[in-house]
């Protein structure tokens, strides 16, 4: 595409340095910039795009967008504002990728992993290829990649989106974080079905406040377009039990679609029976009721499942076909995850990492655990900290046995993170930092019919300790410590 015709679509703008050179391809990272290449200049939390504008030019890009003057001779648009300029190149650039796929995005602080996880199989199950963007990975035309962001920059996910529609992908789910939509990330996506599943304390250390936390998750509702029309209908899928939802409800155009279990909804659970092995509930629906019965554990799990039959429902998929996708539905990575390596008791894996996932978490153990309940938790450095104190009392308020460990401490202390999860705590408690030697401990004291749960890291393979990236699996650490309390 030639570059006047792509930036043809900013209104405001000043060329400061004229040329119409053919544009390949767009960059915001100048190691992989090529031949004919647009290099977009970024002024990011840690580094300045402007800096590697020289080293952009040297590799082969042939114009530059900017948010000053950089003095280099290639064709230069000024812009005021470069992450909000990318976001409409992007979208240009791929052709709109966007409107050719039923995109659904869901939001929340907790459950949105398993949400599209699930909402993923039941449209794969149904006949409809899909891609998928989210925490643990991308999945794009069967094939799954590693991601560094829940919610990738513009730039990447409309390249994502593009090669979905040259695949014949026909539906992409995924999880849409407050960051990226406080960040603009999202901008361009034109968004079909918007999925909210709960608000609950979380990223306090970058929103501030619950109120602004909410307000950002709201940007996706509000972006859901205007107007009505069938074969372009846009649908908010809202938590009715979730107080947030309310003033979702006030801000998007589009048609709502409730769920909920407490609280009168268009799509709800009732009969709801737990068990460690599965849960069973009658899902009631406008399109009918219908008996589930599901390996997923737990009452968090039927509020996502909830979700995912509201947003399928809504992309025209049958009630059959969705009981079928529920009950077939083995589990996600790190979510409520056994590890079974025929033991006497019982260990699970979980990414709870905020107070209100942990509470979730176990509260469900305790409805199915015969023994003792350990559980080994952190909380991450460099981040919200005032939800510490709270996840240490939750901890000790649930379990039989807390054990306070270290989950990612960066740059922190990891003594001081333990000292403030457990500032409010009474009673009898340890305080291992090493989290290896706390999963160890936590297996080697373990009799029948336990349950222990190593919560906060979930599919994480890291461990972040100061600037240094350590590989570590609470799956893996916890299957070596089985095995070896055998010996």
């Amino acid at each position: 595409m030639k570059l006047e015709k792509l930036i043809g679509h900013l209104l405001v703008k000043k060329w400061l340095k004229k040329g119409n050179p053919e544009i390949h391809s767009i960059q915001m990272d100048s190691r992989k910039v090529n031949q004919n290449d647009l290099f977009i200049c970024i002024n990011g939390f840690t580094v300045d795009g402007h800096d590697f504008a020289k080293e952009a030019v040297s590799k082969g890009a042939v114009a530059l967008v900017v948010e000053r003057p950089v003095n280099l001779d290639v064709p230069t648009i000024l812009v005021k504002d470069s992450q909000r300029a990318m976001a409409i190149l992007a979208d240009v650039f791929y052709e709109y990728p966007t409107k050719k796929l039923n995109v659904i995005g869901v939001t929340g602080t907790n459950g949105k992993t398993t949400t599209t996880y699930l909402i993923d199989k039941i449209l794969e199950d149904s006949g409809v290829r899909t891609g998928r963007i989210g925490t643990i990975n991308t999945k794009i035309n069967g094939v799954e990649r590693d991601i560094a962001n829940t919610t990738p920059e513009s730039l990447t996910l409309q390249k994502m989106f593009s090669e979905m529609v040259e695949g014949d992908t026909k539906a992409a789910v995924m999880e849409v974080s407050s960051h990226a939509l406080h960040l603009g990330r999202v901008r361009g996506c034109d968004f079909d079905i918007a999925v909210f599943t709960n608000l609950t304390q979380d990223h306090l250390d970058y929103h501030k406040t619950m109120e602004a936390y909410k307000q950002a998750k709201g940007i996706l509702f509000s972006q859901l377009g205007n107007t009505y029309s069938k074969c372009q209908r846009k649908v908010a899928v809202l938590n009715n039990d979730d107080e947030a939802s309310a003033y979702y409800k006030t801000i998007t155009a589009a048609e709502v679609v409730t769920y909920g279990i407490e609280k009168e909804a268009d799509i709800s659970a009732k009969n709801i029976k737990l068990s460690g092995a599965g849960t069973n509930f009658l899902l009631c629906t406008p399109f009918g009721d219908i008996d589930i019965n599901m390996r997923l554990i737990g009452t968090f799990s039927v509020y996502n499942a909830l979700a995912a039959v509201s947003a399928c429902l809504a992309s025209g998929i049958s009630l059959r076909s969705i009981k079928q996708s529920l009950e077939s539905m083995e589990g996600v990575p790190g979510r409520f995850e056994l590890i079974d390596e025929g033991q006497p008791y019982t260990v699970l894996v979980d990414y709870a990492h905020t107070p209100d996932s942990l509470l979730n978490v176990l509260k469900t153990i305790k409805e199915f655990a015969k023994g003792k309940m350990t559980v080994v938790v952190g909380c991450g450095g460099d981040r919200d900290k005032t939800k510490r104190p709270i996840m240490g009392e939750i901890a000790m308020q649930y379990a039989d046995c807390a054990i306070f460990t270290s989950d990612n401490p960066r740059s922190e202390d990891p003594e001081q993170i333990l000292h403030d999860i457990t500032a409010n705590v009474e009673g009898d408690y340890l305080t291992i930092v090493d989290r290896r030697e706390a999963i160890y401990y936590a297996v080697q004291q373990a009799k029948p019919d336990d349950v222990i749960l190593v919560a906060g890291k979930g599919h994480e393979t890291e461990q972040i300790i100061g600037k240094n990236i350590y590989h570590f699996d609470d799956r893996e650490v916890a299957r070596d410590a089985i095995k070896e309390s055998r010996l």
